[in-house]
């Protein structure tokens, strides 16, 4: 017999409800300056102190003590956890400004509210996304205590437990840091973005466009689940959530069209893992990395938009061959919306036009930007609304609970990665570790790259986006920095390699959530992840040599890196698929895979890198025009054959 909860369920969610809700309007009144209308004057610690003030309890509220169990209400060990937390937050953010001054000083009312913080902060994190980044915390903190009994070049200086509780609890390179600084301005106004988008319709919408521009083509089931994934991808905060949101909806349509379950599954998690490196939002990173980096936001934007198109690129020529050599057709006529049914959403693009507006040409922060583009989606939809629906007003009211809810675990990552941030800074970690790479490889770039790359994947193992890009921004960039490598082109190598660990067996969490939708073997979707997304583990290695891709350098250089590039992707994606115009011998399959990676490296990667690319080039012509040939010589024999 099970006790009765301390706060039933018909209590517990619309008071969770409440604080999700609040969070957000918190967040909002912050991003449109209402403080400085009020005449308060407070710093932002303050107000990220106030944003955990609402999250942290809201995690306890919400999120069981033993992941993936249900529960009716709230125990009572659940409300003194939130007690406690609003407590130790509200206490913080009112005597902010005299705290920080007590750091070094160590009084108990600066170490006992903070120890609170982090106690609790690290069991909500476990809730929320599982045991590999608390872990993780839990080795840095070991090492700010203990760090002197570490032989050898990673020896750090220890640090009195008082002082480091009350640093990373209050110091701004802790938790009130850069990553919740990002996380409680950006990411929720782009959720609540995102949030709008689904209750105004404009989800479907962009699902019935993809249904509407590929499902008239070979694999079009695949093709959809590309664009469509992408699209929410980029706007969503979590590579694994985006799978299971449209992966539902995209691998039965997938099966059903004759693919192979794994490879169903596949396509969804490269798609969906994908969208984390696309632009504009890219899972919230593309922020982060323009504050690390201390570069505007639509410059991040730029460099990550080629290396990404080449990704999807990839994606769509693996997913046409797949369906050519499978002999899959279009999508059934019936499955497909009417264009005039779904022409009336075209307004929702004018959300994301003003968006690009604000952002690229009068410069808006991005919080700001994406408010007001959230206030153009709701004005157009509920003037026209979509395939005769419009959202209704307690509906747009309820999107600041939902988003609230669904930002928890990104701010819950942000601040316990502040932790991180923090332990390197006071302990000179970071450093350490700079100089421990650089060392290891030899001060060779390439040594460096390959080693970074296995840390990058060991890393993010398990590991939600967000947290994944801090960890690896402040572990493995500055090494690469230092051997003179690009710093954008630094921060994009480690992201795609994080990203990578999403579907890379053995821990490919993407792949095993797309595969426990399609009822397929994880390991065999683990693997067929990794081949149609090969481009995310080849394309930051080039543009590391020759930023080129990066959009960086001339014009002329530009042009022709995007050209050879472009085919260099079609050559291996085809080599990979055994089929072009026809199936490929294994020799073939060689000959396109070698002429598409030498067409792939930038002319600047080295010195004679222009004739390897050229030779790529020449190469790859050679064989498209030998199979358009064969083909067309086929055809009359063929044509004669036939009775």
């Amino acid at each position: 017999m099970t006790a009765m909860p301390a706060l039933p369920a018909r209590l517990a969610t619309p008071l969770a409800d409440l604080f999700a809700a609040c969070l957000v309007l918190l967040a909002v009144g912050w991003a449109l300056s209402v403080r400085r209308k009020l005449g308060l004057d407070l710093y932002p610690q303050q107000f990220f102190a106030g944003v955990l003030f609402f999250a942290l309890p809201l995690a306890f509220l919400t999120l069981p003590a033993r992941r993936g169990t249900e529960r009716e209400g709230v125990p009572v060990y659940d409300l003194i956890l939130a007690g406690l937390s609003m407590a130790a937050l509200g206490y913080v953010a009112v005597k902010y400004p005299d705290l920080v001054l007590m750091i070094f000083s160590r009084p108990p009312e600066l170490w006992i509210p903070s120890f609170i913080i982090i106690v609790l902060l690290l069991e909500s994190l476990r809730r929320a996304t599982g045991w590999a980044l608390v872990i993780i915390i839990a080795a840095f903190l070991l090492y700010a205590l203990f760090g002197d009994l570490i032989p050898g070049r990673l020896q750090g200086r220890p640090q009195n437990w008082q002082l480091l509780t009350g640093y990373l609890a209050v110091d701004s390179n802790g938790v009130l840091g850069l990553p919740m600084s990002v996380a409680a301005t950006v990411v929720i106004a782009f959720i609540l973005f995102g949030v709008l988008l689904g209750i105004t319709g404009g989800s479907q919408f962009f699902t019935d466009a993809a249904m509407i521009g590929m499902g008239r083509f070979r694999g079009g089931s695949m093709k959809i689940s590309v664009l469509a994934s992408g699209l929410f991808g980029s706007i969503s905060g979590s590579a694994v959530a985006n799978v299971v949101g449209t992966g539902v909806v995209t691998i039965p349509m997938i099966k059903r069209d004759g693919y192979p379950a794994h490879k169903a599954a596949a396509i969804e998690a490269v798609a969906s893992t994908g969208g984390q490196l696309m632009p504009p939002v890219m899972g919230a990173s593309a922020f982060l990395m323009a504050e690390f980096l201390a570069i505007p936001y639509s410059q991040i934007v730029m460099a990550a938009l080629l290396p990404a198109i080449l990704y999807y690129v990839a994606l769509f020529i693996q997913a046409d061959l797949e369906a050519a050599k499978m002999g899959i057709q279009r999508v059934p006529e019936s499955e497909i919306p009417a264009r005039r049914t779904v022409l009336v959403g075209l307004h929702f693009a004018s959300a994301f036009a003003v968006l690009i507006y604000l952002l690229f040409w009068l410069r808006y922060q991005p919080e700001r930007a994406a408010l007001w583009s959230a206030l153009a989606l709701c004005g157009t939809a509920l003037i026209f609304g979509y395939r005769g629906a419009r959202p209704t007003l307690r509906a747009l009211f309820g999107s600041f609970a939902r988003t609230g809810h669904g930002v928890v675990e990104i701010l819950l990552i942000s601040a316990a990665s502040g932790m991180v941030i923090g332990v390197l800074n006071i302990t000179g970690l970071s450093f350490n570790l700079t100089y421990a790479l650089v060392q290891v490889g030899g001060g060779s770039a390439i040594t460096l790259l390959a080693l970074s790359a296995v840390v990058c994947i060991i890393l993010g193992m398990g590991l939600p986006t967000l947290g994944v890009y801090v960890l690896l921004a402040a572990l493995v960039a500055p090494a690469l920095i230092e051997v003179g490598i690009e710093p954008i082109a630094a921060h994009l190598y480690v992201l795609y390699f994080g990203m990578m660990s999403m579907i890379t067996p053995p821990i490919a969490m993407a792949a095993f959530a797309a595969a426990a939708i399609a009822k397929a073997p994880a390991m065999a979707t683990g693997w067929a992840a990794m081949r149609f997304g090969w481009a995310a583990y080849v394309i930051p290695v080039l543009f590391v040599f020759s930023p080129s891709l990066l959009l960086i350098g001339e014009t002329t250089e530009i042009v022709f890196a995007v050209i050879t590039a472009s085919l260099g992707v079609w050559l291996v994606s085809a080599g990979l698929a055994g089929y072009f115009s026809d199936r490929l011998s294994p020799l073939k399959r060689l000959l396109f895979i070698v002429a598409g990676l030498m067409a792939l490296v930038p002319a600047g990667a080295f010195e004679g890198a222009i004739l390897t690319d050229a030779a790529g080039v020449v190469l790859g012509l050679a064989l498209i025009g030998n199979e358009v040939f064969r083909r067309r010589a086929a055809a009359p024999l063929a044509q004669e054959e036939a009775p």
